[in-house]
């Protein structure tokens, strides 16, 4: 692992916004090469994030550490603009070709009106992450038009199913189709979509509502994943996206996993509880989350999703336009 590089943009500064003409899908990771590690949410257990840079120096990447990837203030990976700094300079460092989050936790909101979109879009690499880095990827995807990758943080990569791993190089080394299989028994109401992948953690959707920063959702296929949250709010949350007009016009809506939260029967009936009427397939047991399996979901790739068999489809390098 190489040492940690000293960024270059100091303080905190409005962030600058375009309007993408199109959306642009980051160049495909080469083998051997350097990856950077930001925290732009909490702070990281460095035992835990060790383990997950040893995965990845075992697949052969070579992994530089933003300046403040370890450090701490209170609930947050240090000050905003030392975050900032970080995930700028990861975009503007040429050597570094995608960039990873050492973790979720909370944070990542507090940057998005201080991104540099124009320049993110001008330096385009993978950017992933899931739970509370769901912010920074919808916000980077809509505000720049870069398609962004859900899918494990560097603290994950050591554990759980090594399939994560795979997955999540293979996403970020192939721009093939891939299909992914849903569970069996998943199917809340049957049919055959297609449209932008958009999606991640429901409660940061739900907090994106009403800001500049959540990408149109009509004709979209939508993903959602929580952890730890009552059935009670699960509802609140769906019901929000349905009062707020974004369940309607969707394409698709599937959901991955609900750790901690209720029974999958449980969360099937919710779903078709809170989507009654809309004329879209709905299912659940898409294997993303905060459970044993996370794979990685390319943000803004369009996609199929077939509830007859029982997959989830992403189409050969295709973005949405």
């Amino acid at each position: 692992m190489q040492g940690a590089w000293r960024g270059r943009i100091t303080g905190l500064h409005p962030g600058k916004d375009i309007e993408p003409h199109r959306i642009i899908r980051p160049p495909s990771l080469k083998p051997g090469a350097t990856i950077g590690v930001v925290s732009p949410a909490g702070p990281v257990d460095g035992h835990e994030l060790e383990q997950g840079l040893h995965r990845l120096e075992e697949e052969g990447f070579r992994l530089r550490l933003g300046a403040n990837t370890l450090s701490r203030d209170g609930y947050l990976a240090g000050r905003d603009d030392a975050r900032l700094e970080d995930l700028h300079g990861m975009f503007l460092d040429p050597e570094i070709k995608a960039i990873c989050c050492a973790r979720g936790g909370y944070g990542s909101m507090r940057l998005l009106d201080f991104l540099d979109y124009p320049m993110i879009r001008a330096n385009p690499k993978p950017l992933v992450g899931y739970s509370d880095v769901t912010a920074v990827l919808l916000a980077v995807f809509q505000r720049a038009g870069l398609v962004t990758f859900h899918g494990p943080v560097v603290r994950d990569v050591a554990g759980k199913d090594q399939q994560n791993l795979k997955s999540m190089i293979s996403a970020l080394t192939d721009n093939g189709p891939l299909l992914i299989a849903l569970n069996a028994d998943g199917v809340v109401r049957p049919g055959k979509s297609r449209g932008p992948l958009v999606g991640g953690n429901l409660s940061l959707i739900c907090h994106l509502v009403g800001t500049r920063y959540l990408p149109p959702l009509r004709g979209a296929i939508l993903f959602v994943e929580d952890t730890g949250e009552p059935a009670y709010r699960l509802d609140r949350m769906l019901t929000h996206l349905r009062l707020s007009g974004h369940l309607e016009g969707l394409a698709a809506l599937v959901a991955g996993d609900f750790e901690g939260c209720l029974e999958d029967s449980a969360l099937k009936q919710l779903l078709a509880d809170r989507t009654k009427g809309l004329d879209m397939p709905v299912a659940a047991g898409l294997p993303v989350g905060h459970g044993r399996r996370n794979l990685t979901l390319p943000i803004g790739v369009e996609a199929e999703m077939d509830t007859d068999s029982g997959t989830l489809r992403l189409l050969e390098d295709r973005v949405s336009l």
